[in-house]
């Protein structure tokens, strides 16, 4: 079992910033990605930006140039920084952990964070 724990989310102006954090913890050893989708309301969650146990980073098409996903591994510890926000940001932002179960002992299975509010006003 893996528990993802978030915090950062909150009410920002428009052109502000706001950083994401996500813990993990538990039985991480089997975690293939980790990173951030986000769910505005009557849509559906989309992928934000994930790292791969390689190092790289994938982001969303128009995202890259305002998110920033960065790790700390000595702290199990996600982030997300996000500069220059605009209200269609505005969405609960969910930290994910990916199993793929293709190593020995691990199986396939997806963790998710409680989620987070973000909201960005005009």
């Amino acid at each position: 079992q893996v528990q993802l724990v978030e915090s950062g989310g909150g009410l920002v102006q428009a052109g502000g910033s706001l950083r994401l954090s996500c813990t993990a913890s538990g039985d991480t050893i089997c975690i293939d990605h980790m990173g951030w989708y986000r769910q505005a309301p009557g849509e559906e969650r989309e992928l934000v930006a994930l790292i791969t146990k390689s190092g790289d980073i994938h982001y969303a098409d128009s995202l890259e140039d305002r998110f920033t996903l960065s790790t700390d591994n000595a702290k199990n510890t996600v982030y997300l920084q996000m500069n220059n926000l605009k209200p269609e940001d505005t969405a609960v932002y969910y930290c994910a952990a990916d199993q793929f179960g293709l190593q020995t002992m691990c199986i396939a299975q997806t963790y998710w964070g409680q989620g987070t509010q973000v909201t960005v006003s005009s």
